[in-house]
């Protein structure tokens, strides 16, 4: 099971949003599908009564999912995915990466054009219809494989510069974790251009901005963990709450905006107990002997 997933809030169209990624995004299936139930819904939930719930997509051997709600936050570019075409990999990597671009440009916003770059020969930064943002690039076959989707924090707005200290924080945090390659502009000690890390294994990524940006982290994207069982529940908890009045049902924001789903990794089984939906509704903190 994968221990982070990525969940983007999609407004009320998540139907739509599935085809156009199942056709933008290369070796991509659908592989759950969840829906609301009809009865137990919070008040703001009822006109979602038996629709889609969540969409989990596997991309190239990566998790994500789409939270079908409404529209009280957006995705911003303080989260977005690389999307590592490597050459040693693909037959046609940069085809690949052309389509894949073409289609995620319709409809959507260009941050960075599709060029050559110093880090790499064919790169290029797009916010997509839905405002998802994915970084696509070329990679050298000669260096150290990467997984095809790899998550990246840009900190930016009041977390400006915590690059550094968010990851060591999350390395000190999180189980079997591990801080990887480390880099900081030319011009500063504190912020990082580039910085790497690893929690169980799974690689993401982190950066601060090069000037000040007009946004910050937001629910928009959150990253679901997996906890294995109540004991690790209760100590990322612990560690990662920072804002009390955004505990929810199983979120958190941390001390740098960044927001997190800490949920058992057999949540999915436990909601089917009766009456479950409607208790994890009432916790802030996930509680497994009270779904």
């Amino acid at each position: 099971m994968q221990t982070i997933v990525p969940h983007i809030w999609i407004n009320r169209v998540a139907d739509d949003a599935t085809e156009f990624y199942l056709s933008a995004l290369p070796d991509t299936t659908v592989v759950e599908r969840w829906t609301y139930p009809t009865e137990g819904l919070l008040d703001f939930q009822e006109e979602f009564a038996g629709q889609p719930l969540t969409v989990e997509f596997d991309i190239g051997g990566y998790r994500l999912a789409m939270i079908n709600a409404g529209d009280e936050f957006t995705p911003t570019p303080a989260i977005s995915f690389f999307l590592n075409f490597d050459p040693s990999q693909r037959d046609d990597a940069r085809g690949d990466l052309d389509r894949t671009w073409a289609r995620l440009t319709e409809g959507g916003r260009v941050l960075m054009e599709l060029g050559e770059y110093p880090f790499s020969p064919h790169y290029g930064w797009v916010a997509d219809r839905y405002g998802v943002n994915w970084q696509l690039m070329l990679t050298d076959p000669e260096g150290e494989p990467r997984p095809f989707v790899i998550p990246n924090l840009m900190f930016c707005g009041p977390a400006q510069n915590k690059a550094h200290e968010a990851v060591d924080f999350y390395a000190s945090v999180f189980p079997e974790a591990a801080v990887g390659n480390r880099v900081h502009y030319e011009d500063s000690t504190d912020a990082v251009m580039f910085s790497e890390f690893q929690i169980r294994g799974e690689w993401l990524t982190a950066m601060d901005s090069a000037v000040e940006q007009p946004f910050t982290f937001t629910p928009g994207i959150s990253l679901l963990f997996n906890a294995r069982g109540q004991e690790e529940i209760d100590h990322l908890w612990k560690a990662l709450s920072a804002v009390p009045e955004a505990e929810q049902c199983g979120w958190l924001q941390d001390r740098y905006g960044v927001s997190w789903q800490i949920a058992p990794d057999n949540l999915n089984d436990l909601l089917e107990r009766p009456g479950a939906y409607a208790n994890l509704m009432e916790m802030k903190k996930i509680v497994i002997d009270e779904l």
